[in-house]
């Protein structure tokens, strides 16, 4: 597989499905999706959708991923919280376009897994922790952006608490089966929420999610 060509007509097929922020753009096309994925999937690493990667998870589908990143609208100097680490695809994404990326799992062997690919890639901006992302990072916080890789009942309120001012969070509200992607702006004492579409997501896993982690 030419890996090479194959990135550069994802992010043309992204553009042709409404991707505009050719900083968004750019950091799909520098990162090796096909790395992130097990070897037996490989080939399908450029394909617009969502993959298995194990432990019942998923690496999502590149338009899904292209499409929160850009709506967190993100500076260089911002710092970002990033919920559901899983393979570490949208960590590394996000590294390429803020100053510093705090992602949690609830897995222990995807977070190690997914530290490892990053470390090979030269990427170091990232910090792992593992544990419930529902109740975020506190002693991290506050968080210029925050994004939510899985789908949860309603936002967990830890998560708006530890958004800084004019802070973003990106999260798929809704049932187990379809959820809408919703975009969460603090500004001052007021949230402003706007859908950006549906999308089906992998249930998030804790205290203000569907599954219990003992499940796993």
């Amino acid at each position: 597989m030419d890996t090479l060509k194959a990135r550069i007509e994802l992010v043309k097929e992204l553009r042709r499905k409404g991707i505009k922020d050719e900083r968004v753009l750019k950091a799909i096309g520098e990162t090796p999706r096909h790395l992130f994925l097990p070897p037996e999937l490989s080939h399908a690493a450029y394909a617009d959708e969502a993959l298995p990667i194990g432990y019942r998870q998923t690496i999502s589908q590149p338009y899904v991923v292209a499409l929160m990143t850009q709506s967190l609208a993100l500076q260089w100097q911002e710092k970002v919280l990033d919920i559901g680490t899983g393979s570490g695809y949208q960590a590394a994404i996000l590294a390429l376009l803020c100053a510093e990326v705090v992602t949690i799992e609830v897995v222990p062997e995807l977070s190690a897994e997914a530290r490892r690919r990053l470390e090979t890639l030269g990427i170091n901006n990232v910090q792992f922790l593992i544990g419930d992302g529902g109740k975020g990072a506190l002693d991290e916080a506050p968080f210029d952006g925050v994004i939510v890789a899985a789908a949860a009942p309603y936002t967990p309120q830890p998560l708006i608490d530890q958004l800084a001012e004019n802070g973003r969070l990106v999260i798929p509200i809704g049932s187990r089966e379809d959820q809408e992607l919703t975009l969460i702006k603090k500004v001052g004492a007021e949230l402003r929420s706007a859908n950006l579409g549906l999308v089906r997501f992998v249930p998030l896993i804790g205290r203000y999610g569907f599954t219990d982690p003992n499940m796993l």
